[in-house]
């Protein structure tokens, strides 16, 4: 019995080693996550849409200039500059409440934000302290190289003013 047990324990062993050559090893189907998108990776421009109410909105357009694939997600930063030097103007955006999707951006395609601009015009003189502003400051999420997208108007130099929100990025 021991050696019909051997027997057996031998020509599975013989099985197993001629087998074993013929099996493929299997390819992993998932590829790393897409890289988030930086400032390099990107063009970014701001596109007028209409205006009611002391409001104006447009959308804040970013493409993704690069030979690869990368992801937003979130709401960046987003300012008014001016001074000619990339001063700050005001508060930074609010940040309006909504769905928060992760966007993978192929060469050439475009993630938006919906932007909300309330007329300075709207807040007394003297609380607003009107201020030409030159464009935008804009930050990707996780980001902390800026991009500038020229947008002339007139904000409030006082940060306690909020005239600016926008939405996530989709």
């Amino acid at each position: 019995m021991v050696t019909s047990m051997r027997a057996a324990v031998l020509a599975l062993a013989g099985l197993v080693v001629a087998v074993a050559p013929t099996l493929a090893p299997v390819a992993s189907a998932t590829a790393g996550p897409t890289p988030s998108c930086s400032a390099a990776d990107v063009g970014v421009d701001y596109r007028p849409r209409d205006a009611a109410m002391s409001h104006r909105y447009g959308v804040l357009r970013v493409e993704n200039t690069s030979d690869r694939a990368c992801s937003v997600h979130g709401y960046g930063g987003l300012s008014y500059v001016g001074g000619g030097d990339g001063t700050q103007v005001g508060a930074a955006a609010d940040r309006e409440p909504g769905r928060v999707p992760t966007v993978v951006l192929q060469p050439g395609e475009r993630a938006t934000s919906r932007v909300s601009e309330t007329v300075a015009g709207v807040y007394p003189q003297r609380r607003c302290r009107p201020t030409h502003v030159d464009g935008f400051r804009v930050y990707l999420p996780g980001e902390t190289r800026s991009l500038f997208v020229r947008h002339a108007t007139t904000g409030c130099d006082n940060a306690s003013v909020h005239l600016l929100s926008h939405r996530s990025l989709r």
